[in-house]
């Protein structure tokens, strides 16, 4: 299982984080955000050991916007969390492994990937809300049974460090990692570290 921290800002916290094993690290470049990672220098993110991939995330963003930061951050991966199409991801998946987010509620949600399905490299499911993502709220994980598709996914929303024994449980085959996020911070955009290496080790026992 991949383990994805996403909502990095701080240059020393990115530090920090960059001596646990986890895979993946998320920035996020929509100004909404408090999140938001427009600060950072590609000298920031480049204290990240070769084996962390960087994941820029971007909502409903222009091309020129999402390849300047691709450029910017040597990204190795690109995360749509907006109302992004299929003809668009499969653009940008051309060039980089695409992460399409997708908000979660109900099992009927999962219809809505279909078109998406052999398109990206990986799906993201969040918790349904009316903004995009970072609620820190989870979905019912039992509806991830209804997932039918082929590609393969990361589960988000609201996870915790309470969470590990039940993450452990889930069998799904298409079942690729957690993205960790709000509830590991101490403030929007700074992460917990010590509470990350707690649930890791939680996590891999």
């Amino acid at each position: 299982m991949k383990i994805k921290v996403c909502g990095m800002k701080y240059p020393d916290n990115i530090k920090d984080l960059s001596k646990l094993p986890v895979d993946f690290m998320g920035m996020i470049f929509y100004d909404r955000s408090p999140r938001f990672a427009n600060g950072l220098t590609f000298d920031d993110v480049n204290t990240l050991p070769p084996d962390i991939k960087r994941v820029g995330v971007f909502v409903n963003a222009g091309l020129g916007y999402i390849v300047e930061k691709m450029n910017r951050y040597g990204l190795d991966l690109v995360q749509l969390h907006g109302n992004e199409s299929p003809e668009f991801c499969k653009r940008l998946n051309e060039a980089l492994p695409v992460i399409k987010a997708f908000s979660i509620a109900e099992a009927s949600d999962f219809e809505q990937t279909k078109s998406y399905d052999g398109l990206c490299g990986y799906f993201l499911f969040d918790t349904k809300t009316p903004r995009y993502g970072g609620s820190g709220q989870k979905f019912d994980w039992g509806i991830l049974d209804s997932y039918t598709g082929n590609t393969p996914f990361f589960l988000s929303g609201g996870v915790s460090i309470c969470d590990a024994d039940e993450i452990k449980k889930i069998r799904r085959a298409q079942f690729y990692g957690i993205d960790l996020n709000s509830r590991f911070e101490t403030t929007p955009g700074l992460k917990d570290i010590t509470l990350l290496q707690q649930f890791i080790k939680a996590l891999k026992q």
